[in-house]
């Protein structure tokens, strides 16, 4: 990808920049905050609207956010839309995380890929799931193999994950600064997740900044990737966590009161159920 700054109206530690590869062909879009910057403020963000959706746009003007990047999975055909898997905001548990998934009639226990931050701004990436009110997070995700499940999600072997806000996308893409795409242990085989798709992803480097990515798909001028292209592009700003987000037509990133890229192609937004958005406090 060649990188280019994108000149938007942004405070001081957040900046845009617009990526284009014309042999693949990729457009996309990266957003590089500077979390020494006390200033700055990430925050997990869920629609307050009655039908629990709204637009990266709608999110921004709600909220009051700089920048705003799509969220987690949510199901579209529920009303009001139930989001899949954790959902933490304002140190309020909204949905717990999903203990297990059925994949061709066989139960697979999962514990997947969320981003969290803490009370101090701190953000992480980690392999998660819920009991009771608390999170607990895992040094590696279950050991599923498609047709193989694991047979119980074991807590005893879990830490407390002690997140003011967290929500869950998955699968990981990098962990530990190398590139570590747990589709199958995480259960994410055999649907769309997997394949060639309009992309969100968000990460973070060794020097804190975090690093929030949109790339356009299902259009000529940009194809889509598949998830290890989205970690090498990932990779190409140094992070060392990264996960990836819902994709698909629910990609967007709005910053500067406008949207940045064409979700599917179009200039239509899609309603989300949940975001991840980048506050300034002056």
């Amino acid at each position: 990808m060649n990188w280019t700054q994108f000149d938007l109206d942004l405070p001081d530690g957040i900046d845009i920049f617009h990526g284009k590869n014309k042999e693949i062909p990729l457009k996309a879009w990266v957003a590089k905050i500077d979390l020494s910057n006390p200033k700055i403020k990430v925050g997990v963000l869920s629609s307050n609207d009655a039908d629990r959706r709204e637009t990266p746009l709608q999110f921004s003007k709600n909220f009051g956010a700089s920048l705003v990047l799509n969220g987690g999975y949510f199901l579209m055909d529920k009303v009001p839309a139930q989001h899949v898997g954790l959902l933490k905001t304002n140190g309020i548990l909204e949905e717990p995380a999903s203990h297990s998934v059925f994949r061709e009639g066989l139960r697979y226990f999962v514990n997947r890929g969320a981003f969290g931050v803490d009370g101090y701004g701190g953000v992480d990436i980690a392999w998660c799931s819920t009991k009771n009110d608390s999170i607990f997070e895992w040094p590696a995700p279950i050991e599923n193999r498609p047709g193989h499940p694991a047979d119980s999600l074991i807590f005893s072997a879990a830490t407390h994950w002690n997140m003011r806000e967290g929500i869950h996308g998955g699968p990981v893409l990098i962990h530990d600064g190398k590139i570590n795409i747990t589709v199958e242990e995480e259960a994410f085989f055999n649907t769309p997740i997997a394949g060639v798709q309009p992309r969100s992803a968000i990460g973070y480097t060794e020097n804190n900044q975090l690093i929030m990515l949109v790339v356009d798909g299902r259009q000529q001028e940009s194809r889509g990737v598949y998830l290890e292209e989205l970690a090498m592009i990932m990779q190409q700003f140094e992070c060392i966590e990264v996960l990836n987000l819902d994709g698909g037509g629910s990609s967007a990133m709005v910053a500067d009161n406008r949207l940045l890229n064409r979700p599917a192609g179009r200039t239509f937004q899609r309603e989300v159920m949940s975001a991840i958005g980048i506050f300034y406090y002056d």
